[in-house]
């Protein structure tokens, strides 16, 4: 898809609050749940990161600091039509290039397992045995990025 545009954005801009409610229609909606105000608040201070075509969200990815060399991928979330496109290859990239920049040397997430395959082929590993997060088994995954 070459009309996205990716770019971080200002936590409480029009595009941070819209990619909120992508997260919640991907993410949270499916398994009964809802963002709390203070869940949204402690992501002021993270790197919000969202592909757009036209004036519309289509993907979200964000960063939080985990150490002082490692990211954590987090929210990551591709409007479900727009799923298997290559927006959320071109997120992670854009991720792993910002962390790059930055000084970073690593990235951990926590997969859903319907999203392993994804990060594996990405060139994440696994990390540790299958747990449980928010009702559905997780992995976590590293990659280094050096």
């Amino acid at each position: 898809m070459e009309n996205v545009i990716l770019q971080m954005v200002e936590y409480g801009s029009h595009l941070q609050l819209k990619s909120v409610e992508l997260r919640t229609k991907v993410l949270r909606a499916p398994l009964g749940l809802v963002y709390t105000t203070e869940q949204l608040a402690a992501e002021k201070d993270e790197v919000h990161i969202v592909a757009t075509i036209g004036d519309k969200v289509a993907g979200v990815l964000l960063l939080k600091i985990a150490a002082p060399s490692v990211l954590k991928m987090r929210q990551v979330a591709v409007d479900p039509a727009l799923q298997h496109s290559g927006i959320g290859s071109k997120l992670v990239a854009f991720a792993e290039q910002y962390a790059s920049a930055h000084g970073y040397v690593e990235i951990e997430l926590h997969a859903r397992d319907a999203a392993k395959v994804f990060y594996l082929k990405a060139g994440y590993r696994i990390v540790g045995d299958v747990f449980t997060e928010v009702g559905l088994p997780h992995y976590e995954m590293k990659k280094n990025l050096r």
